[in-house]
């Protein structure tokens, strides 16, 4: 009995165990209540081009292709690294989820905000169909030269009606006085969407995540080629679910570093150095509106900031060295993308006229005074 057969039958049979219980509508609500949306960080320290350090940025990386589908309509396939760890590979030298989404993620992630990791690597697809264009490079491989593996932040969904995320009006129902966090954090991830024109801010780009409970014993692991232990039977129904460690983030960036615009057009609103650079923060400084279009799709406009809010994200950004912006739109290959993304001149043009649009913009965060 061949090892492929087993990973199958054991694939096969998790299937048949019971899934998580969806939460109660309470349930929901109190862990919103209860919700984090930032964890301390040394920002100075931050290194943009490790990120998280799974995968160097350019590295090849080998997988086998799966059959899955994916919402939205950016190029994407699945692919598994190893038995058992199966990743979504987003790719494409027009894609700007390849580019915007790497930069706003390890930015975001520099700064403490959690968000799923995003890899920028050459990707070796064995197995992977012809029609979704990448270029021969062996016997069954296709070589994908831009791509991007995301990696999902660990955690348990907290689900709804099957249904998932967050409207950015919850925010507003985290409590801290039950141990949620304080609005100074939660204005300053609002603000954030602004600073990164985070146009596409439907309820499904959030998750609300309970994160895995340090110290806590995991569920015991599948040995390689035997199935996991079957579930004892019960007649009981589930016991409702519950979150000990809430958390509330931002899950696909894509479409940022552009304009905010109705139909959250790519071309506009992805990684586009005119676009961005042209876009001020505030829609009313003096009242600390924040400029962000309303898109069709999403569910975030113009929001409002506190005076603790502005001076929250801006003490974070004012941490980021010149360095450390070099390498994060380096790292996001910002100078090699489209036309969009490019700045005349040479690649270090682009990425100082990148450098010099974030700092104006900090700057704009920097100045402005909020009323109480």
């Amino acid at each position: 009995m061949t090892n492929s057969f087993l990973w199958a039958l054991a694939a096969a049979l998790w299937t048949l165990m019971p899934a998580a219980p969806d939460f109660t509508p309470e349930g929901r609500l109190g862990a919103i209540r209860r919700a984090q949306v930032w964890t301390k960080t040394d920002v100075g320290a931050f290194d943009f081009k490790v990120g998280d350090g799974e995968f160097a940025p350019g590295a090849t990386v080998a997988c086998d292709y799966v059959e899955k589908k994916f919402s939205g309509k950016t190029p994407k396939f699945g692919c598994v690294l190893a038995p058992g760890d199966d990743v979504k590979v987003k790719y494409g030298a027009e894609n700007s989820e390849v580019y915007a989404g790497v930069a706003a993620t390890r930015l975001l992630r520099g700064l403490g905000f959690g968000v799923d990791a995003l890899y920028p690597v050459h990707i070796d697809c064995r197995g992977c169909p012809a029609q979704l264009g990448g270029t021969p490079a062996g016997p069954g491989v296709m070589r994908f030269e831009v791509a991007a593996i995301e990696r999902k932040l660990k955690g348990r969904d907290v689900k709804l009606n099957k249904a998932e995320g967050w409207k950015w009006a919850e925010l507003d129902l985290v409590d801290p006085a039950a141990g949620g966090a304080p609005r100074a954090q939660r204005d300053a991830l609002k603000l954030m969407a602004v600073f990164l024109q985070h146009t596409d801010n439907k309820t499904e780009q959030q998750r609300l995540v309970c994160l895995p409970v340090p110290g806590a014993a995991p569920a015991p692991a599948a040995a390689p080629g035997t199935a996991p232990a079957a579930a004892p039977a019960t007649t009981q129904p589930p016991a409702p679910a519950t979150c000990e460690l809430p958390f509330m983030m931002i899950h696909d960036l894509g479409n940022t570093f552009g304009k905010a615009n109705r139909l959250n057009r790519a071309s506009i609103s992805g990684a586009n150095l005119a676009n961005w650079t042209e876009t001020p923060i505030w829609k009313d400084a003096a009242q600390c509106v924040g400029n962000l279009s309303k898109s069709f799709t999403g569910n975030l406009s113009n929001p409002r900031i506190s005076e603790e809010g502005r001076k929250f994200l801006a003490d974070l950004l004012l941490q980021l060295t010149d360095a450390q912006l070099t390498d994060l739109f380096t790292t996001a290959n910002f100078a090699h993308g489209p036309e969009r993304t490019r700045a005349a001149g040479s690649a270090g043009d682009t990425v100082a006229q990148w450098v010099k649009a974030f700092k104006h913009k900090r700057e704009e965060i920097v100045q402005a005074h909020c009323p109480s």
